[in-house]
């Protein structure tokens, strides 16, 4: 079978009967468009939502970029903002969910604007050569960045999940992989595993579950890494740590949770995103880094902009895990592996 085509296992629980996708467990229910309106038409009313910060204003540092490739047991990680992260282990250069638009949003015009810009110049990224992809929401797949990689970078290797290929291609990508869950790429420079993650799928008003999301693990240079993508806290966690660990980088996402009610099922908040690190780490004989991602870039729902790294770095502390483990970034910053 060629890496291009997608294995396909339609037996799978988190396949939904007559075609598209779904989350698996108990109390994985997504709400409808009738609760999205009840809460931003209704239920913001008379309530106090903190404002954005200063466009621009939240630390920063400036990048530590080898490039066009580092050397080999060279390992670093940079945060270009939201999810959007570069690795460089050794020669292999990974970016992840890469987005450089100035909005999350089909249109140029309406939809959530940057409160800080990408910390990383776009010209300044090195040779890049494997895209991990978690879903298709457009503060994760950005069609105007998507194309200016595939042009700046065709040789790169995007790996995706089902069904996603086709939009991928329309837009320029060559060279992609899909995967289902629990499935594999395997390549002289890395390895790869497709991930189990809950939430859902849409770009827009009728195509809720078309295409699976996803995290990935990447291993290579001696190291692996976890991406666990956009999630809410699922049971798989201590599985995916048995299939694919134990972790030198564990990347999960601790923004965008608030109201609780209505993003429990598809994002963590602190307090899930430590219960996720904790299973993920099971295989570990001391507490990895923990890169923080999907905070203050986009603002997305109720809480304020600097709220989550500050509610995770007191939990993370008052739960006695020690303080050079939690990796929550100023934008931009680079640290070594």
């Amino acid at each position: 079978m060629s890496p291009d085509e997608p294995i396909v296992t339609p037996t799978a629980a988190h396949h939904r009967p007559g075609g598209g996708f779904q989350n698996p467990w108990p109390n994985a229910e997504l709400h409808g468009f009738k609760d999205f309106l009840r809460w931003r038409l209704g239920e913001r009313r008379g309530k106090h939502i903190p404002p954005n910060p200063p466009y621009g204003s939240l630390p920063t540092r400036q990048p530590a970029i080898v490039s066009p490739r580092a050397a080999r047991g060279y390992r670093s990680v940079t945060w270009v903002g939201h999810s959007t992260v570069l690795l460089q282990l050794g020669a292999l250069n990974v970016l992840t969910d890469p987005v450089w638009s100035e909005r999350a949003s089909p249109l140029k015009w309406i939809g959530p604007r940057r409160v800080m810009a990408p910390a990383v110049d776009f010209d300044a990224l090195p040779q890049i050569d494997v895209v991990l992809l978690s879903h298709n929401h457009y503060d994760h797949l950005d069609a105007p960045t998507v194309r200016r990689i595939a042009k700046k970078f065709p040789d790169a290797a995007w790996l995706c999940p089902l069904r996603l290929g086709g939009l991928l291609r329309s837009w320029g990508v060559r060279h992609l992989v899909e995967r289902d869950w629990w499935q594999r790429v395997e390549t002289p420079m890395y390895t790869a595993t497709c991930l189990p993650a809950q939430h859902f799928s849409a770009r827009g008003l009728r195509d809720r579950g078309d295409t699976l999301w996803c995290g990935w693990a990447i291993e290579a240079e001696g190291v692996r890494v976890c991406f666990a993508g956009d999630t809410a806290l699922h049971p798989e966690f201590r599985a995916i740590a048995s299939a694919a660990g134990p972790f030198d980088l564990v990347m999960l996402p601790i923004g965008a949770y608030e109201p609780r009610w209505f993003m429990r099922a598809v994002h963590m908040n602190p307090e899930d995103a430590l219960e996720a690190y904790r299973a993920l780490t099971t295989r570990n004989a001391a507490p990895p880094p923990c890169l923080a991602l999907h905070w203050g870039t986009f603002r997305l729902t109720d809480e304020a902009v600097e709220e989550p790294p500050a509610r995770f770095a007191q939990l993370w502390s008052d739960a006695g895990l020690p303080g050079n483990a939690n990796w929550t970034f100023a934008h931009g910053e680079t640290r070594r592996l």
